[in-house]
This record gives C-alpha cells, sequence and structure tokens, in this order.
C-alpha cells in the first residue's frame, strides 16, 4: 500500500482549474520528485496535500485514511509536514525559537531532536541565539527543513528547496535530503532544479499545466529525450511533444 495515495485530485481557483484530475502514488521510503515550469501546478498539489487549500474533487488517502477534508493542523499531527518555498521562517525570532516552533503539537522532550538537526545542520548550532532573519538564504533553508523535522514527519513535503540558493548550498541541502531518506523519511520533492531532483528520487512524475504528462524512475525520465529537452536544456528533433 501507498503512503500516500492521490485519486482524481482537482483543484480551482476562482474559474480556472489549476489541477485536473491528477492521480499517484508515493511509495513509503522514496524520494519522489514532481517537476514542470512554474504554473504547472506543483506547489497546488503540495498545498491540497497539506489541507491549506480546498480540492473541488477528488480523494487524498495517507497511509490508510483519508485526509481530504481534514484540517491543516489534524493533517501535520498525522505525520505530513511541509517545507514551504521561500523558507518562510519567523525572522523576529532566533534559530532556537523557529524550531520549537515546528514541534507546536508534541508534548515530549525536543532535546534528543535538537540536537539531531544540529548534527544535520552545524551551522545552525553556531548561530542558536540568532535572529533567523539575519541569517543566509542558505541557512535560513537549513532551517526550515530543520523546523519541519522537528514534528519527526513520516511523510516530508519540500517545495523548491533550492530556490534563490548558490550552487553549492544547493548541493548541501540535496546531500541533507539523501540522509533523510536513508533514515527511512518518505520525501515529496517538488522542484524546478529537475537534473538535481531526478538524480536522487526514486520515481518521478511531470506536471503540466495541471495535468501529469510522465511518469517512471528518476534516472528513466532524466534519461528521456523529451524531459531533457523541456527541463534539461538538451536539444532533440523537433517534432517530438512532451505527452
Amino acid at each position: 500500500m501507498s503512503l500516500l495515495h492521490i485519486k482524481d485530485l482537482k483543484v480551482s481557483y476562482g474559474g480556472i482549474e489549476a489541477l485536473k484530475g491528477i492521480s499517484l502514488d508515493v511509495e513509503k521510503g522514496q524520494i519522489v520528485a514532481l517537476i514542470g515550469a512554474n504554473g504547472a501546478g506543483k506547489s497546488t498539489t503540495l498545498r491540497a496535500i497539506s489541507g491549506l487549500i480546498p480540492r473541488s474533487q477528488g480523494t487524498i488517502t495517507y497511509d490508510g485514511q483519508v485526509i481530504s477534508g481534514m484540517s491543516p493542523q489534524r493533517i501535520v499531527a498525522e505525520g505530513i509536514c511541509m517545507v514551504p518555498e521561500g523558507r518562510r521562517v519567523f525572522p523576529n525570532l532566533t534559530v532556537l525559537e523557529n524550531l520549537r516552533i515546528g514541534a507546536y503539537l508534541r508534548k515530549d522532550d525536543l532535546e534528543a531532536d535538537l540536537e539531531h538537526v544540529y548534527d544535520l545542520f552545524p551551522r545552525l548550532k553556531e548561530r542558536v541565539w540568532q535572529l533567523a532573519g539575519t541569517l543566509s538564504g542558505g541557512e535560513q533553508q537549513m532551517l526550515a527543513v530543520g523546523r519541519a523535522l522537528m514534528m519527526r514527519p513520516k511523510l516530508l513535503m519540500m517545495d523548491e528547496p533550492s530556490l534563490g540558493l548558490a550552487p553549492l548550498v544547493i548541493r548541501d541541502i540535496f546531500s541533507i535530503i539523501e540522509t533523510l531518506h536513508e533514515e527511512g523519511i518518505t520525501i515529496l520533492l517538488v522542484e524546478q532544479n529537475a537534473n538535481a531532483a531526478l538524480r536522487i528520487a526514486d520515481s518521478a512524475f511531470v506536471l503540466e499545466t495541471g495535468h501529469l504528462t510522465m511518469s517512471g524512475t528518476g534516472k528513466e525520465l532524466l534519461d528521456d529525450p523529451r524531459v531533457k529537452e523541456a527541463y534539461l536544456g538538451k536539444t532533440k528533433p523537433r517534432n517530438s511533444k512532451i505527452g
């Protein structure tokens, strides 16, 4: 059984249909990449799973139970956490305060989890009393990931974690994603950096204007000439189309 099963999901903004009946599965323990251009519906998919926007049709099932219609707080409590696009740390709070906010639904001791985050991101430990708004973009992304981990997620959704970061920082972030995968966390990764995402993905989907148009293993899509032209900057014969 899939950890996450989406069937015929539709989401509309006003009169515009952003998702047009997509279906996909995320298997437990996998890294699943969702790639596509701006406006394809990638972030909308994550927000719908999180309960942040309503669906107009379809069902979302997580760990055997239907979660579509649940409140965002209940969905987090079930083990689904999202690292949002743009990081969205609390700039006037310290690193430690941001991390503790990530565990706001927990009542147990947080120290072991804080140490785990510091092991993953030593720079956060060095800056534990620093205001989050004074961190670099890369450090803020580390903090956003660490904050989500404080909830001990079973499914970690990441929305454009490489956006706006320097190449060396991007390498570090993707290395951490692989480490989290090795620790057993299931990851649903939305990413415009298709090359980096497909290289670490167990499976992947291409989303175009609200439709899923391709799927396969990360390697299969990485090697597909249609994906190379559309998302990896490669060329191919003009008469070939995505679909």
